[in-house]
């Protein structure tokens, strides 16, 4: 397990450089100037340069590659621009709220999709199959943001059941409560479209392996159907479902810019927007960088998973 560990951590290295690369060179073609960004229409053109001195801009890409990673190299991030504090502190007073938001989805998409599956694996090619099977791929088509702002019509807007913004109310909010019925949209917006995917899967790999050789021998045994169900068919039918929520955690983190944006949730998701907009190049990389950190920890932990579901795999 431990060769195992410094194996992927040793992966990671060229993975983070190609994303830090990756991203400062984005960051290059946005369109617009930053001075004139940050000025304005009415800054004079000798301000506008001074600006780029200052901040670095008019040297080459290979410098201004060079300097941003030596920085990065001793945990500085860069100053926000947007936000005026320094990009480490902002993502770390936002990395609570949205790993919270992001975890509650992918455990409801992972409980709800794995059930769906399950339900309709037993019964293939039955009314039930066909009608959950529907609804998932409906699920399936909608984009987050639109689904959204469908929720926040209904349920904040008609019904007026939910609110519809921020994670408190302004007037008498607070409490668990409180944050609680502020997460029901974002959350269900969230994990719609990895529940489907977890459903599909896990259907598909249920039906895999529930005729084989072994799952009949133990049904011979007079095991009851949800005891050969749940010890023997499920464990072996995990390894591509714990892949698929893997690839969906990390779906969730790209995805909440998006629903965090509709719901104006104080997260990452959020400040990125607002990075991207303001043309914020230090917080855009931050932010970036920070998101593909969780992903590759995600993916790890995920590979780490196989050897405790199913012993039959070996960590290589």
């Amino acid at each position: 397990m431990m060769s195992f560990v410094v194996r992927r951590l040793f992966q990671t290295v060229p993975v983070i450089l190609g994303v830090t690369l990756v991203t400062f060179l984005l960051t290059q073609i946005l369109p617009g100037d930053l001075a004139d960004v940050l000025l304005g229409p009415a800054a004079t053109e000798e301000s506008r340069q001074q600006l780029r001195a200052a901040l670095g801009l008019d040297r080459s890409l290979l410098v201004q590659y060079a300097t941003y990673m030596s920085h990065l190299l001793s945990g500085d991030l860069g100053q926000s621009l947007v936000f005026a504090q320094p990009v480490a502190t902002v993502l770390a007073s936002r990395l609570a709220n949205t790993a919270l938001l992001a975890v509650s989805a992918i455990i409801l998409a992972s409980a709800v999709g794995i059930a769906i599956g399950t339900f309709v694996a037993l019964k293939p090619d039955s009314f039930r199959d066909y009608g959950l099977t529907t609804a998932v791929l409906f699920l399936n088509s909608m984009p987050p943001f639109w689904l959204g702002l469908i929720l926040i019509l209904v349920f904040g807007l008609e019904l007026r059941w939910l609110p519809v913004s921020g994670m408190d109310s302004a007037v008498g909010g607070g409490g668990l409560g409180d944050l609680a019925a502020h997460m029901v949209l974002p959350t269900l917006t969230l994990a719609a479209w990895s529940l489907a995917v977890i459903a599909r899967m896990t259907r598909s790999a249920l039906l895999d392996v529930i005729n084989s050789d072994f799952v009949r021998t133990a049904r011979s045994r007079g095991l009851s159907e949800a005891r050969v169900i749940l010890r023997h068919t499920l464990p072996n039918a995990m390894p591509p479902v714990i892949t698929v929520i893997g690839l969906q955690a990390g779906f969730l983190l790209s995805g909440a810019v998006l629903t965090e944006t509709v719901f104006s949730w104080p997260g990452i998701g959020l400040a990125m927007y607002q990075g991207i907009s303001a043309r914020d190049i230090p917080f855009i990389q931050g932010g970036i960088l920070l998101l593909a950190l969780m992903f590759v920890l995600v993916n790890f932990l995920v590979d780490a998973l196989y050897a405790y579901v199913n012993p039959k795999i070996e960590l290589q």
